[in-house]
């Protein structure tokens, strides 16, 4: 009868218990990256650009002119949103200004969850 000292080193258990920790410690901190917001506050400014992005991953990003005084040159603030009802509220407010409710999600592993930190959450046409 084989005692437990006897027993044969099995690798293949060993890297599948290996891989299988990497892979859920890899889930847990893309769960945690884009669950938790870094920071959140609001843009406005000029809708200038928007568009569906991405060879394989399709995110919607879009750009906000934001002009402080008149002649001087705008900022440009960068954004993206996961959501296709936000999506189409933005679409119906390209060219005009808006105020932007976005969250700031730092460390994203991938361009696939959006091309920048900042996710937009709400848009209001501003008269």
């Amino acid at each position: 009868m084989e005692t437990r000292a006897q027993r044969r080193f099995r690798p293949s258990l060993w890297i599948g218990g290996v891989l299988l920790v990497i892979i859920g410690a890899v889930a847990l901190y893309v769960w945690g990256t884009l669950s938790f917001a870094y920071a959140t506050g609001e843009r406005v400014g000029f809708l200038q650009r928007f568009s569906r992005r991405g060879w394989i991953c399709k995110t919607w990003e879009g750009e906000l002119a934001i002009s402080t005084t008149p002649g001087v040159a705008p900022e440009k603030f960068s954004f993206s949103t996961r959501n296709e009802r936000i999506a189409a509220e933005v679409n119906r407010a390209l060219g005009k200004r808006v105020r932007l409710k976005y969250a700031q999600h730092k460390f994203i592993p991938s361009s696939c969850f959006g091309e920048t930190e900042f996710f937009v959450r709400d848009v209001q046409i501003i008269e």
